[in-house]
């Protein structure tokens, strides 16, 4: 009989190949894990985003499907997990002369009658509840009040057709009452993602998508735009607070009130006038109680958002600022400083103010409530 050597291979013949070989494998790993937990960098405060705390029907009809199917895949999962520890003591290699091979039973009808129809039965478990959320969670109810939803690099715009008054960054909405956000993007792809209230929603540029929202308490949401949409998109927020009635009565009557328009010699006027004379008025709206004075921007050019109650938002730079190691002026001016250095990619330029142009220029702002 002629043996045959066992030829090495590289890894054998070279120690350090398979160092090499291993310190790839654990590099990879650890890249993984850092990049998985760079997803808690992300700051939002006392408002996570997550999906396990909902706060409207729609969220906690997600949250109840999502369970059902956790548990259904849980059971599959040790059942198989099960029948593989099973098969390996039962069926292992018992390296004897008179060991048995294993009864096979390939071609059997029963059996392939059983782990077809199992995992059919499973999945329609699964498809039923899930194709009815899904046609339910996209309707809006009758008579909701509508908001519009429209998506820019980088922030959201929101406007009350019904009350004719437009904000940004943060969505007021009455609690326990059903809103219909009807969404479009004014530039490119955005997603709206509101976890506490409802999924996510594209927004489509020269479409318009619904999302039905509805608070089942007072207070704000976090949320964030959930598509990639340019250098800025991680600093793309969005925030929603819920009021009750008279709360919201209030805001909306405050909202369709013009700012006033300072007097010569005051502080707020030399603000206004640094405002005025920096190119502002190219991109933001404001309307004054002197409507000789309000500044409408055409549709058809470039939309900043509207400052006319500015201050009343406590967020600015799509929702983003102030940082939770920053107050409002700190932020504020940090932001009329130098945007860009702030949101790269930023549509608002460094209009290379002087330090009392922009200390002038928070006053004005702070004064538009």
């Amino acid at each position: 009989m002629k043996l045959v050597a066992r030829s090495e291979t590289p890894y054998d013949a070279d120690p350090m190949a398979r160092f090499r070989q291993h310190l790839t494998r654990t590099t990879g790993l650890i890249g993984t894990a850092l990049l998985l937990a760079s997803c808690q960098l992300f700051e939002t405060g006392d408002q996570p985003l997550t999906t396990f705390e909902p706060q409207s029907p729609a969220a906690e009809r997600i949250d109840d499907l999502f369970w059902l199917v956790f548990w259904i895949a849980t059971v599959v999962f040790v059942l198989v997990m099960g029948a593989i520890v099973v098969i390996l003591f039962v069926f292992r290699d018992k390296k004897s002369e008179d060991a048995k091979e294993p009864k096979q039973l390939h071609g059997s009808p029963k059996l392939e009658v059983i782990w077809t129809v199992i995992p059919a039965l499973i999945l329609a478990a699964i498809a039923v509840p899930t194709v009815s959320a899904v046609f339910d969670l996209t309707e809006c109810e009758d008579g909701a009040m509508v908001v519009e939803v429209i998506g820019h690099q980088w922030w959201f715009e929101y406007h009350y057709p019904e009350e004719d008054i437009s904000t940004a960054n943060v969505m007021v909405i009455p609690v326990d009452q059903p809103v219909c956000a009807e969404m479009t993007s004014d530039d490119v792809l955005h997603n709206f993602w509101v976890p506490a209230l409802h999924g996510k929603r594209y927004l489509v540029p020269g479409q318009t998508t619904i999302l039905p929202l509805e608070a089942s308490e007072t207070g704000e949401y976090w949320g964030h735009c959930a598509e990639f949409c340019g250098l800025s998109h991680s600093l793309m927020r969005a925030r929603v607070v819920a009021m009750e009635d008279s709360e919201f009565e209030d805001w909306v009557g405050a909202q369709q009130e013009p700012t006033t328009l300072p007097a010569e010699g005051t502080p707020e006027w030399d603000g206004y006038q640094v405002f005025l004379n920096k190119a502002c008025t190219q991109c933001h709206t404001v309307r004054f109680d002197d409507e000789t004075a309000s500044i409408i921007i055409p549709d058809e050019a470039f939309n900043g958002p509207e400052l006319t109650h500015f201050a009343s938002r406590e967020v600015f730079a799509g929702a983003v600022l102030p940082g939770s190691d920053q107050t409002y002026q700190q932020a504020l001016k940090n932001w009329l400083a130098n945007p860009p250095a702030i949101k790269p990619g930023s549509y608002m330029p460094n209009l290379a103010l002087t330090e009392q142009e922009i200390n002038d220029l928070i006053v004005w702002l702070e004064s538009n409530e």
